[in-house]
């Protein structure tokens, strides 16, 4: 037997307000303020980090593409998830076909989801999109907290969350999957 989304969750979704960010988690609608400053900061500092060396190829070894708060759509309900970042190796999404006709959503499961931490969000991201993540098969998450300044890198092994490291403060780290290149946190914080 196949789940499907609710047809009432499904048209929620659809005519959610333009200011809100509007997710499909395990069946259920879960809708969210866009984010306040310090989130947004991060968000965009964090890009700004990583599209040059694993995008671009400047100053890395490139090979990844790297997408700001794509809509997912994971599974056979589906799940329609909506993290700040995603990741795909480029080996496994290959260069887009435009055109009218091309879907705004992916249904392949990024290589790594990063998740910007907030009040509203934390028990979303920690949850539900954990799970579904999981589930699919995504081989890296990060959580970052823009107020506490930490950096949460997990992995999926072996049927489940690990938590290799936490990194605070404001030092250079290699944060896996981009362990290629040193992170400045300082910068990540910056405004």
């Amino acid at each position: 037997m196949t789940l499907r989304n609710a047809p009432s969750v499904e048209a929620a979704f659809q005519s959610a307000p333009a200011e809100m960010v509007a997710e499909i988690l395990e069946g259920e609608l879960h809708l969210s303020p866009r984010p306040a400053r310090p989130h947004a900061n991060v968000h965009a500092n964090l890009g700004a980090l990583l599209v040059r060396p694993f995008k671009f190829g400047q100053d890395g070894p490139g090979g990844w593409v790297l997408l700001d708060a794509p809509e997912l759509h994971l599974g056979p309900r589906p799940d329609k998830v909506v993290p700040e970042l995603a990741g795909w190796r480029r080996e496994r999404l290959p260069r887009a076909v435009g055109g009218p006709d091309a879907p705004a959503h992916y249904a392949l499961a990024p290589d790594w989801a990063c998740e910007i931490l907030s009040k509203g969000t934390r028990h979303v991201d920690q949850g539900p999109k954990m799970r579904i993540y999981a589930r699919e098969g995504v081989g890296h998450v990060w959580h970052v907290d823009p107020i506490a300044r930490t950096l949460d890198l997990f992995r999926f092994a072996e049927g489940d969350w690990l938590r290799v490291e936490r990194f605070t403060g404001e030092g250079r780290v290699r944060a896996e999957p981009f362990d290629a290149v040193e992170l400045d946190l300082a910068l990540l914080w910056s405004e």
